[in-house]
């Protein structure tokens, strides 16, 4: 069984996008299994501008900024084991997970 995993991560949080990156990594390499990654993906900004005053101030005005942050891993010649151990592995709540065969 050696197909090809992609696992890409997604978070606002680039702190637990770098812990979760760094904690599949461990468990699939203790399986054995050959990584690739993790592999920093461009960050995605949006930036949002209000205006501070509705009627007198019109052109006082406040920007924020969401960012998302993206990783990606490649895992080659996996075994049952490997798939196991991630199907096992717990991640931060804010972490978003997709895993591609």
């Amino acid at each position: 069984m050696s197909h090809k995993i992609r696992i890409k991560l997604t978070s606002y949080d680039h702190n637990l996008v770098d812990n979760s990156a760094e904690k599949i990594v461990k468990t699939v390499k203790a399986t054995g299994a050959v990584v690739s990654g993790p592999i920093p993906l461009p960050t995605h900004k949006r930036i949002f501008t209000v205006n501070r005053s509705t009627f007198v101030n019109k052109k006082a005005r406040e920007q924020f900024q969401l960012s998302s942050f993206k990783r990606l891993i490649d895992i080659y010649s996996n075994s049952p084991k490997t798939i196991d151990a991630l199907m096992k592995l717990e991640l931060p709540s804010g972490v978003e997970v997709e895993i591609k065969v």
